[in-house]
């Protein structure tokens, strides 16, 4: 457990667990480190210390769904050396809430399919697992140690190629964060995201770029339609083709990833986080945010 320069009663409380459980390990990190490394430093600290050779990694906000968390995801140690998890938000009212979740979903959705189609490009700090040797083999975040970001996206790239690649889904190996509260921080957070996107291998900027720019001819070609006045009827055959091949492709999916709440409506989030993705691409493209927020 990394105790990165907290600032409340963390360190007194992970003292009285660890007198509780001999195999909780504590890596404190003072105040007065200054590194500018985001998550990186602590990290790279908790996996310098670590005894065994398969590494679980969460983050402090995070729950996991099931006492059997651990279990379940190391359990794909036996094929794999890399394992993607899920890590949800937890449900609450507001717009906000709903298209965080959403977004989480969809995030997840394309990270899970192209490691399928074996050409994973991330996973998510707030559930990843990965064997001890691809770290120190790949000599850590060096290559991107400049920028806060990118400890489960550009350092996943790099080591997926030459190992083996699983993905969880059951909800056992899941995990819940607490839901960002407001649109200030959420747009922080996904710019600070979107942040590393430069660095991607050209392959995946491709990939990663056909999806929305598909969503967004679409949105513009039914504007376009109305605009030229064509039949009411085609349009809405068109609408109700895009609808139906959309609500068969997520049934299953939005269940497994716990966001079934959103099913019936997620067309409409779809688009509007489709909207906000562009303006956050837009946005950093001439200001990127610098600072590591906690």
């Amino acid at each position: 457990m990394v105790n990165d320069q907290s600032s409340d009663e963390s360190t007194f409380f992970l003292n009285e667990l660890a007198k509780e459980n001999k195999h909780l390990i504590i890596v404190n990190i003072d105040d007065f480190v200054t590194h500018g490394l985001g998550k990186k430093f602590a990290l790279t600290l908790g996996i310098k210390t670590a005894k065994h050779e398969h590494l679980l990694l969460t983050d402090a906000d995070c729950i996991p769904n099931s006492k059997d968390w651990v279990k379940q995801m190391s359990s794909n140690f036996n094929d794999a050396e890399i394992i993607l998890g899920y890590g949800s938000y937890e449900k609450k009212k507001g717009l906000l809430n709903k298209i965080i979740r959403f977004e989480t979903f969809n995030v997840a959705q394309q990270y899970f399919s192209y490691a399928l189609a074996e050409k994973t490009y991330m996973g998510v700090g707030r559930n990843l697992a990965y064997k001890k040797s691809l770290f120190f083999d790949n000599k850590g975040f060096a290559s991107h140690i400049h920028i806060p970001s990118g400890d489960d996206d550009l350092f996943i790239q790099e080591i997926a190629p030459n190992s083996t690649v699983a993905i969880e889904m059951a909800n056992d190996g899941q995990t819940t964060s607490e839901v960002i509260k407001s649109w200030k921080d959420w747009i922080y957070q996904k710019r600070r995201h979107l942040s590393t996107a430069p660095l991607y291998k050209a392959k995946f900027k491709v990939l990663l770029g056909l999806y929305p720019l598909a969503q967004l001819l679409f949105l513009v070609s039914v504007i376009l339609l109305f605009i030229v006045k064509t039949s009411l009827l085609y349009i809405l055959i068109l609408l109700a083709l895009k609808l139906l091949v959309s609500y068969l492709v997520n049934y299953k999916t939005m269940k497994r990833l716990n966001v079934h709440d959103l099913y019936w409506i997620h067309p409409i989030y779809e688009t509007l986080n489709l909207l906000i993705q562009v303006n956050f691409v837009l946005l950093n493209l001439f200001k990127k945010p610098k600072k590591w927020r906690r």
